[in-house]
């Protein structure tokens, strides 16, 4: 599922300019009580993207191993360490556009993160978003996005476009919304929605949260319209486990004379590198072998990589994936994709990557705005899940990487912003797949010159407050993997 980077051995990678290393498994010097504080303060040392920027993570900034200790000694609890170590975190910079790390992630059970990058959540199957219900109020209502099959939800008779005013008869509020929604088991109390008139029906549902793997592809068919064979194509993470499916999903397009493709993307919000070429590989195919998306590291590993090894920078587009196994390609040289605010991560990587070779037609909201990329770092001798330190379940997903497509861009940290803006909202939905569906019908529109299918924004619209995947950590990952069998190298004098 994780992409598979061309790095060499860090081991040479800090020899140049460090007089003296020490080997970070050598546990005898750090007491039992700081070897989580341990493991993040060299994690983020060695792999942090905005290192150079961090004090305190500096390479100079301690003598020895005992220097060490007594720095991390006083910063208490692991994840008050981490947050002080962070450049800019959103915790410590509230203020809007003042935070630079928003997504850097430390987590005390590691099975969580080895599970939601397999597209495994312990979910009821209702994906949904929270508005306020007027601007600036603390009340609140939500509809439902999609429903996951094979759910808990998908045997209720739960539909996109459902409105829910409540849970277990309590009226959804700023204050209570987050421990109604986090219990296992709950009961949703829906209503009906009239032109903004939200009405309780009656209607209530008991839900249960059980361990639910997610298959991205909600959604996959060929629409004919005229000349026009539109593929569409509803894909809702990018989890490499899926990879084979989404393959045979463009082998369909391919075998039905597909002549464009509208690629949905409103609800993803991230995921795998690798899932990302290959996506945009099988958009196109014309471009084997040429440069995707390259990536930037902190100041000490870019400078080596691009001295010793600038190929271990790059994602070129490729024809095959796991085993050979030839990839569907479309070769397409326009593509049309579907974004909302919730769009992020590897779904931005994939519309900036496209941009330099074909034209991609954007319609919808501006995207959330994450060029950067991040790795799963366990505390063992190479930060990998191998030999992991048995004493706890701690790991760290740090920031790591910027992405830049092939023309050197790739400071979209405010977000992408739409060819076409049309924001989707409760007063303008449709079932996904329907050519009336506001954003498809837009794109169809665009498609075949029928400007009676394009559609405008609601009249009506309420101001986003959340939705169900960014209240769950990673919502909007893209992610690496650490090569296995790395030395880790410490970078501070004994």
């Amino acid at each position: 599922m994780k992409y598979n980077y061309k790095l060499i051995v860090l081991f040479f990678v800090f020899l140049f300019g460090i007089q003296s290393c020490t080997d970070n498994n050598d546990t005898l010097d750090i007491p039992a009580e700081l070897q989580i504080h341990n493991f993040i303060w060299k994690g983020l040392n060695q792999y942090y993207l905005w290192q150079a920027d961090v004090p305190d993570l500096a390479d100079d900034r301690f003598d020895s191993q005992t220097q060490l200790n007594n720095f991390l000694y006083t910063k208490g609890t692991p994840e008050n360490l981490f947050q002080q170590l962070l450049f800019k975190p959103a915790s410590l910079n509230t203020v809007p556009g003042e935070a630079v790390d928003r997504f850097s992630v430390l987590v005390n059970d590691y099975t969580y993160l080895e599970n939601l990058f397999q597209g495994i959540t312990t979910n009821n199957g209702v994906v949904f978003k929270i508005v306020r219900k007027s601007i600036g109020s603390s009340e609140l209502f939500g509809w439902v996005k999609y429903v996951i099959p094979n759910s808990d939800a998908a045997a209720k008779n739960i539909h996109r476009g459902d409105v829910f005013y409540a849970i277990n008869g309590i009226d959804l509020n700023e204050s209570n919304y987050k421990s109604l929604l986090q219990n296992t088991n709950y009961t949703m109390n829906f209503a009906n929605y009239n032109n903004g008139l939200i009405t309780p029906n009656g209607i209530s549902v008991d839900l249960t949260k059980t361990q639910l793997t997610e298959n991205p592809i909600l959604y996959s068919q060929i629409i004919t319209l005229g000349s026009h064979k539109v593929a569409y194509l509803v894909y809702n993470g990018f989890t490499a486990n899926f990879d084979n499916q989404l393959n045979t999903v463009f082998g369909q397009f391919l075998a039905g004379g597909a002549t464009h493709l509208i690629l949905d993307l409103r609800y993803n919000s991230g995921g795998s590198v690798r899932t990302a070429t290959r996506l945009a590989s099988m958009i196109t195919g014309q471009f084997n072998g040429q440069l995707f998306a390259k990536q930037q590291w902190n100041n000490n590993l870019q400078s080596y990589y691009e001295a010793h090894s600038p190929n271990a920078l790059v994602n070129n587009f490729t024809n095959t994936i796991d085993n050979g196994v030839s990839i569907n390609s479309l070769n397409l040289s326009k593509v049309y994709i579907l974004t909302s605010n919730n769009t992020a991560s590897a779904s931005e990587l994939v519309i900036n990557g496209l941009k330099p070779y074909i034209n991609v037609i954007q319609i919808g909201d501006v995207t959330v705005g994450k060029n950067v990329g991040s790795i799963t770092l366990y505390d063992s001798m190479d930060f990998s899940a191998s030999n992991r330190n048995p004493n706890h379940k701690y790991a760290m997903q740090p920031l790591v990487i910027k992405t830049i497509n092939k023309e050197g861009f790739g400071d979209y940290q405010n977000g992408l912003a739409p060819t076409i803006s049309l924001i989707e909202d409760i007063g303008n939905l449709s079932q996904l797949g329907n050519i009336n569906e506001p954003l498809l019908s837009t794109a169809l529109g665009h498609i075949t010159v029928n400007g009676r299918m394009m559609k405008e924004n609601p009249v009506k619209t309420y101001e986003n407050f959340m939705d169900s995947k960014s209240m769950e950590p990673f919502s909007s990952e893209m992610y690496i993997e650490v090569p296995k069998g790395l030395e880790k190298v410490l970078k501070f004098k004994k």
